[in-house]
C-alpha cells in the first residue's frame, strides 16, 4: 500500500519560514504558497499579515513592476499577491479591513491622475471588492468619507475593472438595510446622472461604452432585486428611479442628438434606452427567458420615459433615412455599397420595443412619422440583414398582437407583455392603438400588397437561376402573423374587414390563392420533421440532462450477470425475408454442417503450464474449428468431418510456396492415386502425387543456389464452423 511508504515531502514553504531572514519574495517564488495560504497555514498567515508583509502586498497590486524585469514574469508577484490579499482568509481580510493605513495605501491607486494600468486595475478591483463583500460596513464607512470617491472612479472609467468595482457596491452589499444605505448614498452622490454624462460626443469610446454598460447593468440589477423583495419591502430603488425620470432620460436623448453627432454615443443611449424598456431577459426565439418565468408580475415600462423619448422620435427617423456614412464592404454576397450599419439596428430595435409598449400617443407619433412604412422600405432593400428582418418582423408583430378595448388580446409566440402606467390613456385613445395601427398598416403601408410582390419577384428571380432572397424566411413568418391573427379575430374582424374592403381586387384574389395554396405549401416544407428535431427545439431547461440521451439505470449492473447486458438483444426485432429456393438450401446446407458441442469430452485447461514440442503432433480443440500441424510424413488423421490439406513431403525443395488443395465436391483435381488405409476414414485427400507450384521440369526457380529441404508439414482447416445454439 501506498501509506507503506514515506512519501509525504514537507512543504518547502515551511523550510523559508524556518529562516530568520525569509523575504516575501521567497514565499511568493514557491508554487504552493496559495494552497497552504489556504490551508490556513498558521506559521504563513502570521508572517503574510505583518505590517510589513501587507504594505508589501498591496504596493505590488497598485505599483507598476520595475521595467527591466522580463515580461513574462514582470507581474507574476502582484498576480500571486492579488490572489492572497482575496483567498477568502478572514486574518487577512480582518488584517486590510481593519487597518485604516493599509486600506488607504489601497485607496491611493485611485488618486493616480494619469491613466490606470488596466492589469493593475483588475488587481485593485478584485482585492477592493473582496474586501466590501467580507467587511462591508468598514469599508462603506472609509468610502464614505473619501472625497468624491465616485468621482474618482469615473474619471478612471475607461477601465472596465473601474465599472465591476461600481457594480459591487451595488450587487454584493448585504443585509437589505445597508444596501439600501448604501444605494441612496449612490443617488446622493449622482452617479446615474454622472454616468449619463459620460455618454457624450467628447467622451472617448471606451468610456461611452462602459458607461452605457454600467448604466444597462444597474438597470438590470435593480430591477431583479427589487423583483426578489417586492413581497417583503415596499422600499424602492432610488438608483432604478432616477434612471425613469423624464430629465434624465432628456438629457440623455439631447447628448445622442444635439450639437456634434457621433455614432458610437447614439449606439450606446440607444442601449440604455432598451435596456429600460425590456420587460424581460433577452432569451432563445419564441422561448421566454427560464430566469423570468418564475416572476408572477411582468417589469412596467413608467410613463415618464416615454414621455422623454417621444420628442426625439424625429431624429431617429432621420436617422434612419440618413444615417453615418460607411465604407464600401465587400461581403461574401458581394460587393455592399450602402451598409445598413450598428446605428440603424440600433433604430429599429428601439422602434420595436416602442410599439410593444401599447402607449397610444407614442404609436400615434410612428404613424404620423410614417416610421412602419420606412422601416419595411429598408426590410426589402437591405435583403440580406437578418438582424434588421427580425426587427421588422417583431414591429409587424407588436402591432397585429394589439389588445382590443373589451381586454382581448391576440397574441403570439413573438409577444412580449408589457404594461405602461400612462394615467391620461382613454376609450378614443385606446381604439387607435387597436385599430389606427392595424389600419395604418395594412393600408397606409401597404403589407399585404408588398409581401405579395416580394414573393413574385424571389420566384421570378429564382426561376432565372437566381438565389433566393433573404428576407423569405421571416417574410413567410410575417404573412403567417397576419393571417393567424385575422383568423383568431373574434368579435373585431379588423384585419378581415380591412383585406376584404381595402385590397384593390387583383391582390384579393392573389391574397387568397397565396394563402390557400403557396403560403400552406411553404408552411409544410418548413415544418417537415428533421433528425433530432426534438432535441434541436427543446427549450435548455433544468432537467434538460435528465431528459436527454440515454438513462443512468442503463450503465447500471442491472442483476449482477454477465449475461444480462446481452439479454436485450432478444428485444431486437428481424424481419426475414423468405427467398423461396435460396432460403430452404440454406436451411438444408445449415442442418448437415451444424453440429452441437460434445460437453462430455474434457476441455483443454489452456492456462496450464505445456512443455512445447515441435516433433510431436499437436491437437486442436475439435469444437472450436481451426487447423492442425504436425511434423509427419504421412496424413493426419482425424474422426470429423471433410476438409481440405496441404502436405509438404521432405524432397520439397522450395520454401515460398505451398501445395495447396481443396475438396470441393467436384473432379477438378482428378483421382488421387494415393492408398488409404484400412484405419483412416473418408473425406481425407494427399497430394503427394503433385509439384509445387514455384517447381517445374526445369527445377526449382529459386535464388539460392542450394535450397536445403524443409520436413513435411500437413495442414488441417475445418471447412465449417460450428454455431452455439
Amino acid at each position: 500500500m501506498f501509506w507503506k511508504f514515506d512519501l509525504h515531502n514537507s512543504s518547502q514553504i515551511e523550510k523559508l519560514l524556518e529562516k530568520e531572514d525569509v523575504t516575501l519574495q521567497e514565499l511568493l517564488d514557491e508554487d504552493d504558497v496559495l494552497q497552504e495560504c489556504k490551508a490556513q497555514n498558521q506559521r504563513l498567515l502570521l508572517f503574510l499579515t505583518r505590517d510589513s508583509s501587507m504594505l508589501e502586498l498591496l504596493n505590488l497590486i497598485t505599483h507598476e513592476p520595475p521595467a527591466d524585469r522580463e515580461e513574462r514574469l514582470r507581474y507574476k508577484y502582484a498576480n500571486v499577491a492579488c490572489e492572497l490579499l482575496t483567498c477568502d482568509v478572514s486574518l487577512i481580510n480582518d488584517k486590510v479591513g481593519g487597518d485604516e493605513s493599509l486600506m488607504n495605501t489601497l485607496y491611493s491607486f485611485l488618486e493616480q491622475k494619469s491613466a490606470l494600468n488596466p492589469l493593475l486595475a483588475s488587481f485593485f478591483s478584485k482585492a477592493f471588492g473582496n474586501l466590501i463583500t467580507r467587511k462591508t460596513e468598514q469599508v462603506i464607512g472609509f468610502l464614505k468619507n473619501k472625497e468624491d470617491f465616485i468621482g474618482q472612479v469615473l474619471k478612471h472609467l475607461d477601465t472596465s475593472a473601474m465599472m465591476d468595482l461600481v457594480l459591487r457596491l451595488i450587487s454584493s452589499v448585504e443585509p437589505v438595510c445597508l444596501r439600501q444605505e448604501v444605494l441612496t448614498w449612490l443617488n446622493e452622490e449622482r452617479l446615474i446622472q454622472r454616468l449619463i454624462e459620460l455618454i457624450h460626443p467628447h467622451s472617448d469610446g471606451e468610456t461611452q461604452s462602459n458607461a452605457s454598460q454600467t448604466l444597462c447593468d444597474i438597470i438590470r440589477l435593480s430591477r431583479d432585486q427589487a423583483s426578489l423583495l417586492q413581497e417583503t419591502s415596499e422600499t424602492t430603488d432610488p438608483l432604478l428611479t432616477a434612471l425613469e425620470l423624464q430629465q434624465n432620460v432628456e438629457a440623455l436623448l439631447k447628448n445622442m442628438f444635439e450639437g456634434e453627432k457621433s455614432e458610437v454615443c447614439i449606439v450606446n443611449g440607444t442601449q440604455v434606452l432598451l435596456a429600460r424598456l425590456e420587460t424581460r431577459r433577452p432569451g432563445v426565439e419564441q422561448v421566454i427567458d427560464p430566469c423570468s418565468q418564475g416572476l408572477e408580475k411582468s417589469y412596467t415600462v413608467n410613463n415618464s420615459i416615454l414621455m422623454g423619448i417621444q420628442p426625439h422620435l424625429k431624429h431617429f427617423h432621420h436617422l434612419l433615412l440618413n444615417p453615418p456614412k460607411k465604407c464600401v464592404m465587400l461581403t461574401t454576397m458581394g460587393v455592399l455599397e450602402e451598409p445598413f450599419g450598428n446605428t440603424r439596428l440600433h433604430a429599429s430595435r428601439l422602434m420595436a420595443a416602442l410599439l410593444y409598449t401599447r402607449a397610444p400617443r407614442i404609436h400615434l407619433e410612428l404613424c404620423q412619422l410614417n416610421m412602419i412604412n420606412l422601416l419595411l422600405d429598408l426590410f426589402f432593400k437591405f435583403s440580406w440583414n437578418n438582424f434588421l428582418h427580425i426587427q421588422v418582423e417583431h414591429c409587424v408583430s407588436a402591432i397585429l398582437n394589439q389588445t382590443t378595448p373589451n381586454g382581448k388580446t391576440h397574441d403570439s409566440p413573438d409577444q412580449i407583455q408589457l404594461e405602461t402606467q400612462d394615467t391620461q390613456n382613454s376609450e378614443k385613445t385606446d381604439m387607435f392603438t387597436c385599430c389606427g395601427m392595424i389600419k395604418h398598416l395594412l393600408k397606409d403601408c401597404r403589407l399585404v400588397q408588398r409581401i405579395l410582390d416580394a414573393w413574385e419577384e424571389n420566384d421570378k428571380t429564382q426561376e432565372a437561376g437566381g438565389m433566393r432572397k433573404g428576407y423569405m424566411g421571416h417574410l413567410t413568418r410575417i404573412a403567417n402573423t397576419v393571417v393567424q391573427n385575422a383568423e383568431r379575430e373574434q368579435e373585431q374582424t379588423q384585419i378581415a374587414q380591412l383585406i376584404k374592403g381595402k385590397l384593390p381586387e387583383e391582390y384579393k384574389a392573389r391574397w387568397e390563392q397565396f394563402v390557400n395554396e403557396t403560403l400552406t405549401e411553404t408552411n409544410k416544407k418548413n415544418t417537415a420533421d428533421l433528425v433530432f428535431s426534438d432535441y434541436q427545439i427543446q427549450q435548455m431547461t433544468a432537467n434538460f440532462v435528465d431528459q436527454f440521451g440515454l438513462n443512468d439505470d442503463e450503465f447500471g449492473d442491472h442483476d449482477g450477470r454477465i449475461s444480462a447486458t446481452f439479454d436485450r438483444i432478444t428485444e431486437i426485432k428481424f424481419n426475414l425475408v423468405d427467398e423461396g429456393a435460396s432460403s430452404a438450401i440454406f436451411e438444408t446446407r445449415t442442418k448437415e454442417r451444424i453440429r452441437p458441442f460434445d460437453d462430455a469430452e474434457e476441455e483443454e485447461d489452456i492456462w496450464e503450464d505445456k512443455e512445447i514440442n515441435y516433433a510431436t503432433q499437436v491437437k486442436a480443440r475439435k469444437e472450436r474449428g481451426g487447423w492442425w500441424l504436425s511434423q509427419t510424413s504421412g496424413y493426419v488423421h482425424s474422426s470429423h468431418s471433410p476438409g481440405w490439406i496441404a502436405s509438404f513431403e521432405d524432397d520439397f525443395s522450395c520454401r515460398d510456396f505451398t501445395s495447396i488443395a481443396m475438396d470441393t465436391g467436384s473432379s477438378v483435381w482428378g483421382s488421387s492415386t494415393a492408398q488409404l488405409s484400412e484405419t483412416e476414414e473418408k473425406g481425407w485427400a494427399t497430394f503427394t502425387d503433385f509439384q509445387p507450384f514455384c517447381c517445374s521440369d526445369a527445377g526449382p526457380r529459386c535464388s539460392s543456389p542450394k535450397v536445403s529441404p524443409l520436413p513435411a508439414y500437413t495442414i488441417y482447416i475445418y471447412t465449417h464452423t460450428h454455431t452455439h445454439t
